[in-house]
């Protein structure tokens, strides 16, 4: 008998004597017949192999375990091991691997601790390297990082030995997060109607926005939901580190840059992407994340007719990302002088909106704002909504509300003469109401 007799709660040895029995297996399967195989015909030969090896008495498995053990040696040989569970529910938006016993999920943008569990850091180790592979990279002691993107658009990260000191690391972030729309925002309370009209006709009406928040606030779902609004006929290219937005439609291009992180490879970075992408004659340009390189060729571009263009920043709130573009242009380049090149970023930049995760895990559109201009040394930046959170519930929600400040902004003349009128009183100082769209 391989091991005692388990309880199919025991999930460390559960884990543990699937790992001795998926080797046995790797190591039974005929390798000269696998070749004469289909992926589905060796698939079915290692699961029939599996069923004769769970149902030996030698391993000792009671009945009611066999096919449990069966169906996860495959998910290990042929999927996510312990997680498939995890990536079969599509309403999961993120697994975090902090170890082999801390496996947490991200569900309607709340973090929870799950029952899976790996067998050991070695264990989780496989993994990490099997999906690594699978996503065309590689993961090692001289290359402890892997950021990739996985068949199925899933984006991996993951950090071993010897950066990740107390043993591997692993997160999965499903993108189908960046197919929802504003509608969607607006049902799980991210913001008001209001927010929702006017953004659309901001959208519509070829602004340029600038989309902050801090790491996992939710800018890129933003973007993608902002994006779905731009008119089909409208030729799109989006550019990314990792590509993540998926806007459902044709005619998007979308370019993805490249580390060196694989042999016989030359890099290419978001600024080279960018200039190739102006001149392909886009209607509209979609930053991911702006870093440095690219931000002057961006502001560029934007004050030289590339209206309707967006892109997100890491910061704290709105004064803060119009700042950070400012030192990322400013880090790139010895001229203009920093007056005329805070001019150019106030010029190309017309709306700010900023998105924060909130300590309770829910993501909010919390302030959207209008970047006037630079005047006697200082951004002059007009909060149109917010959002004002004053506590918790008994279910642990946040209670808040979002506002109009009563502040009108001066971009409607413009929004009205391309014909997305929006009416002032929208704009009243006032509670927003979170009814549901028609």
């Amino acid at each position: 008998m391989i091991g005692p007799r388990i309880r199919i709660d025991d999930r460390k040895s559960f884990q543990k004597l699937k790992r001795v029995l998926e080797r046995r297996i790797v190591d039974a399967v005929d390798l000269s017949k696998a070749t004469e195989l289909t992926a589905g015909g060796l698939r079915e030969e290692v699961q029939a192999l599996a069923t004769h090896v769970c149902a030996s008495e030698s391993v000792g498995l009671p009945p009611e375990m066999r096919e449990p053990m069966v169906r996860e040696i495959l998910d290990e040989i042929y999927g996510f091991g312990p997680l498939e569970p995890l990536m079969r529910d599509l309403e999961i938006s993120e697994i975090l691997v902090n170890g082999p016993d801390n496996v947490s999920i991200e569900r309607d943008g709340r973090v929870k601790e799950t029952e899976i569990r790996f067998a050991d850091e070695a264990h989780l180790l496989q993994l990490i390297q099997r999906l690594a592979r699978r996503a065309g990279s590689r993961i090692n002691d001289r290359a402890p990082v892997v950021e990739a993107r996985l068949p199925d658009g899933s984006l991996l990260n993951a950090i071993i030995h010897p950066l990740a000191a107390r043993g591997p690391m692993l997160s999965i972030r499903r993108t189908n997060s960046t197919s929802l729309r504003l509608e969607d925002l607006l049902r799980l309370g991210a913001l008001a109607p209001e927010m929702v009209d006017f953004l659309a006709a901001a959208v519509r009406g070829r602004l340029n926005l600038l989309i902050s928040g801090a790491s996992g606030s939710g800018k890129t779902t933003t973007l993608g939901c902002l994006a779905r609004l731009i008119p089909e006929r409208e030729r799109i290219i989006t550019i990314e580190e990792t590509a993540e937005l998926d806007l459902g439609r044709a005619g998007v291009i979308a370019l993805e840059t490249r580390s060196t992180s694989r042999p016989g490879q030359v890099a290419v970075t978001l600024r080279e992407l960018l200039r190739s992408g102006l001149r392909m004659r886009p209607d509209r340009l979609l930053v991911g994340e702006a870093r440095g390189g690219e931000v002057p060729d961006l502001l560029a571009a934007m004050n030289a007719g590339h209206a309707g263009s967006m892109f997100t920043v890491n910061a704290i709130g709105t004064r803060d990302a119009v700042e950070r573009i400012e030192l990322l242009a400013a880090g790139s380049r010895t001229e203009p002088a920093a007056d005329a090149l805070r001019h150019q970023v106030a010029s190309a930049v017309q709306i700010l909106v900023h998105v924060a995760r909130l300590p309770t895990g829910e993501r909010k559109v919390v302030r959207i704002s209008e970047l006037c201009g630079y005047f006697e040394g200082s951004y002059a930046i007009e909060d149109v909504f917010v959002y004002r959170a004053v506590g918790t519930d008994d279910e642990g929600q946040t209670i808040g509300m979002f506002y109009s400040t009563g502040y009108e902004p001066l971009c409607l003349p413009q929004l009205a003469s391309l014909g997305h009128a929006i009416e002032s009183e929208m704009f009243a100082p006032k509670e927003l109401s979170l009814q549901a769209v028609s």
